[in-house]
């Protein structure tokens, strides 16, 4: 497996401004040139650290979810990671490998891991090794329903989890990190893949919000009425019912982490 890691940095002078990002009131796109050194930020108790915060609510956008890019130094990371008892998080490792601890059990987690921790899980991240170490941190507050329980923490590795086709076709499939049936949930971050040639084949519009981040290979995305051609280390920022489809054109596989909020009733008064 390949994955995409910003590095930051800035262009030179006499590189063209123009790129291909771009706000709407439907969507966002983030190319990875937008990842640059100027743009990070640091976190309250995270030591030598800094993050690209790619995501985050807005009021009239997106408004379920956060998704931070993290790149923790040699002898960086925090005891203290999570400031939030309502917070819940998926970690996803991108590059090097970090030191995650869930309960007092240890995690050597390299490239592919992947973890999820539910709302007041005690936790802590450190990078032990002599070379920086990326993950992605998607956050949101965990909606509890009277009788359904907070689903357990678990940490896994992509190649541990299968690609489930898509009714039909082998050209598109879906890797599930939890069951789509179990309601304790009410968060899904997916990987989804295409083969060269792959589609989905209709504008997809629904009431979950998306987050896509692209980890290997390139395509053209349907957003709303407008084709983008991206690539690997582009984000895009989907609200609800935007329009969206893809096609994967090749040469390699596509593929995207992707965040949706799921099994919930939607709030009847907003604030």
């Amino acid at each position: 497996m390949t994955y995409f890691v910003p590095t930051g940095g800035l262009p030179g002078q006499t590189d063209l401004t123009t790129d291909r990002a771009v706000f709407t009131e439907a969507y966002a796109v983030l190319p990875r040139g937008t990842m640059r050194d100027i743009v990070t930020s640091r976190l309250p108790h995270w030591e030598d650290t800094r993050v690209w915060v790619i995501a985050r609510p807005l009021s009239g956008f997106a408004e379920t979810f956060s998704w931070y890019v993290v790149e923790v130094a040699p002898g960086g990371g925090s005891s203290a990671p999570e400031p939030s008892d309502e917070a819940e998080a998926v970690l996803f490792v991108v590059g090097g490998t970090v030191a995650l601890t869930v309960g007092g059990v240890l995690h050597r987690v390299g490239a592919g891991g992947y973890a999820f921790l539910p709302p007041g899980t005690t936790w802590t991240l450190r990078n032990d090794s002599d070379a920086n170490a990326t993950f992605h941190w998607i956050r949101k507050a965990y909606e509890r329903v009277d009788g359904v329980a907070v689903p357990e923490a678990f940490v896994t590795h992509e190649s541990d989890v299968p690609v489930r086709p898509m009714p039909g076709t082998d050209a598109w499939g879906t890797q599930r990190f939890v069951d789509p049936d179990d309601v304790r949930h009410d968060m899904h971050v997916n990987i989804v893949s295409f083969e060269p040639g792959g589609a989905i084949p209709f504008p997809e519009t629904h009431v979950m919000e998306h987050g896509l981040y692209v980890l290997e290979g390139k395509a053209v995305y349907l957003l709303n009425k407008d084709w983008v051609e991206v690539q690997e280390g582009d984000f895009m920022w989907l609200r609800a019912f935007c329009p969206q489809a893809c096609y994967a054109g090749g040469p390699g596989r596509f593929r995207y982490l992707l965040y949706k909020d799921v099994n919930r009733h939607p709030r009847l008064r907003l604030g």
